[in-house]
């Protein structure tokens, strides 16, 4: 009598790709969600001054951006040519800084309160008289870790 056995198979089955759409628009969304874009539209011309000794700000939230540089050319015949403060997505002054800081210092838990930095991003060709009021204003408003702005200077080859 001959016996019958079956043969299974060796190898294994195919990998089901029916769930990777799934997976692929979940990490779409997850991506979607916690990407941070840029906070504020850039109406001024800033071109920082170039650097060799940097130092890298940690933590990003606790960073007041302030803007100076002349108006980009869309923006020259609202704003002129002169150089302009601009704060968050505005054109200011410097007497609404005092309210920008605030405005970002509710934003942060109390202990981070007095970590806040302003960060002045001012552009090369821009004269030292508006600089020093807002560093004045600064001061006045009792913000008194203020940082400079540079771009990494390429190093020349000894």
């Amino acid at each position: 009598m001959a016996k019958f056995t079956k043969k299974r198979g060796k190898a294994s089955p195919a990998v089901s790709t029916a769930s990777l759409p799934d997976i692929i628009f979940m990490l779409l969304f997850f991506f979607m969600m916690v990407t941070v874009l840029r906070d504020s539209d850039l109406k001024l011309q800033v071109n920082t001054p170039e650097a060799t000794q940097l130092t890298k700000l940690e933590e990003k939230s606790l960073v007041n951006y302030i803007y100076i540089g002349r108006p980009t050319k869309q923006y020259q015949a609202v704003y002129g040519t002169s150089p302009r403060i601009q704060l968050g997505d505005k054109i200011s002054t410097v007497d609404d800084i005092p309210l920008f800081l605030e405005q970002h210092k509710v934003k942060l838990p109390d202990n981070k309160r007095d970590r806040i930095t302003s960060s002045l991003r001012v552009d090369g060709e821009v004269t030292m008289g508006i600089v020093q009021d807002v560093k004045t204003k600064l001061r006045k408003s009792n913000q008194l870790k203020i940082n400079y702005s540079a771009g990494k200077r390429a190093q020349a080859l000894e």
